[in-house]
């Protein structure tokens, strides 16, 4: 990505899904009715399976372009938050509740992969249709 105005238009994006992430976030807070750290989980299934659908599609051209970039480390790098995961398990555990703690980090990871493999073969389809 040799474009100037493409490092100016990531960092514009990771402000964009930082501030969608909290809106998404406090949205979800205000419903819950669990101590599981349900709005962390949903944001980063999302996110990961929107990259993947990204990276599929963008695949189909050979390239990786600036607007996958932009959109996938940018506005979903902002979106997305592995150290509120990080965290939020680690107080799981502080607190003793280790099943809970294990779903959250290992059920996290697991789902995220799996995700955004979903992703990838959904954006696959769609650029070969």
């Amino acid at each position: 990505m040799n474009q100037p105005w493409a490092l100016l238009a990531a960092a514009l994006a990771g402000g964009a899904g930082a501030a969608l992430r909290f809106a998404v976030d406090s949205a979800l807070n205000t419903l819950r009715r669990t101590d599981f750290p349900i709005a962390t989980s949903l944001v980063n299934l999302t996110g990961s399976l929107l990259l993947g659908l990204l990276t599929g599609v963008a695949l189909g051209h050979g390239n990786s372009p600036a607007w996958l970039t932009i959109a996938g480390g940018g506005l979903l790098g902002g979106y997305t938050t592995f150290s509120a995961a990080a965290v939020e398990s680690v107080r799981l555990l502080e607190q003793r509740r280790y099943r809970a703690g294990a779903l959250t980090s290992l059920g996290m990871l697991i789902a995220g992969v799996l995700a955004a493999g979903a992703g990838l073969l959904v954006g696959y389809w769609l650029r070969a249709a």
